[in-house]
């Protein structure tokens, strides 16, 4: 395997950036989350924006720093699934360049609409089945967990890709820690529901909250990360502060943002784009270039920062780590 570029142990703060390329995006965008699904979901999803013009990054370094804790990280194990050619991408194209409906559908929407979101106080309730429901505060979440720095690959379903660096604790330390039922067999991830933070929720282009979930294997694969910060730093609100999921297998609309709670249950959860939408986006949403989506090819992907297309990897290039988690399945029916 080729000796990877970069490792979790690399990382530093956003000065990094300045390293990397900043070419722009020259590719179009893709239609309204990449079709919102059902018929007359377009439309609405269009008018959810409110500004227009240049998008200026957030100033990340007004962030709060985050500490990792020394020797925690379980990531390294899986830094030789990156690349020679998996550079990081951009601060400011990753804190630009996202698809968060809460606060609007362009691109840059998250960037310019997420500063009404207030991220103190927040909570994070995990309950459903389990032995020990717990409330986490969400600075006693990030003090009662080791921080681990991820370097992982992001994959659109909408066929583009970054490479970001994560900072984060183990969904599958949260989990254990409040002492999973045998019944236990899903997790559902759910995103705060504000109207007035999230002024995508004032439309019925889809059913609010947002909605996620995982097999329990999933969940409590090392690989699964709730996220809190990104580059060295607390988590930008339109890359979903204060908490979010990274399952960096799967396609990007199983991230669930703005987490507020994590149930467990025994049989598999309704999820947003499932639910609006079951023969484009499944529950499952493994990288799987040979599974197109009904209207594009998942062969290739664009990195963002790239001109060229390159192609898509099983998996996302995860599958030595995961592929045996759906051995015997058909991943076509099971997409």
């Amino acid at each position: 395997m080729t000796e990877p570029k970069l490792r979790p142990s690399d990382i530093t703060p956003e000065e990094l950036v300045q390293a990397h390329k900043s070419s722009r995006r020259s590719f179009l965008k893709s239609a309204a989350l990449t079709a919102a699904g059902a018929a007359g979901f377009g439309g609405g999803l269009i008018t959810l924006s409110t500004k227009r013009g240049v998008v200026r990054p957030p100033d990340v370094s007004t962030l709060p720093a985050l500490s990792v804790t020394p020797a925690s990280s379980s990531a390294a194990p899986f830094a030789a699934s990156l690349a020679a050619d998996d550079e990081l991408t951009s601060v400011e194209d990753i804190t630009t360049y996202n698809n968060f409906s809460e606060f609007g559908l362009d691109k840059g929407d998250p960037a310019e609409n997420a500063g009404s979101l207030k991220v103190r106080p927040w909570s994070v309730v995990v309950d459903g089945e389990v032995e020990a429901p717990k409330t986490f505060d969400i600075d006693r979440l990030m003090s009662s967990f080791p921080l681990e720095e991820r370097v992982y690959r992001m994959r659109c379903v909408e066929a583009w890709s970054m490479v970001i660096p994560w900072l984060g604790l183990s969904l599958g330390a949260l989990i254990r820690s409040v002492n999973p039922t045998s019944r236990a067999k899903f997790v559902q991830f759910t995103t705060l529901l504000d109207r007035e933070q999230m002024p995508g929720q004032r439309t019925g282009v889809l059913d609010w909250p947002y909605r996620e979930g995982l097999r329990m294997d999933e969940a409590l694969h090392p690989l699964s990360l709730l996220a809190v910060g990104l580059y060295g730093r607390t988590l930008p609100n339109q890359n979903g502060a204060p908490i979010r999921l990274v399952v960096p297998w799967k396609y990007g609309f199983k991230g669930s943002k703005s987490i507020v709670r994590i149930t467990l249950t025994e049989k598999q959860p309704p999820t947003t784009w499932n639910s609006a939408a079951a023969s484009e986006y499944g529950f499952y949403a493994n990288v799987n270039p040979s599974v197109p989506h009904p209207r594009w090819s998942q062969a290739s992907e664009r990195r963002i920062g790239d001109l060229t297309r390159r192609p898509t990897l099983p998996f996302n290039g995860y599958a030595a780590d995961v592929a045996e988690l759906y051995a015997g399945m058909d991943l076509a029916k099971y997409f």
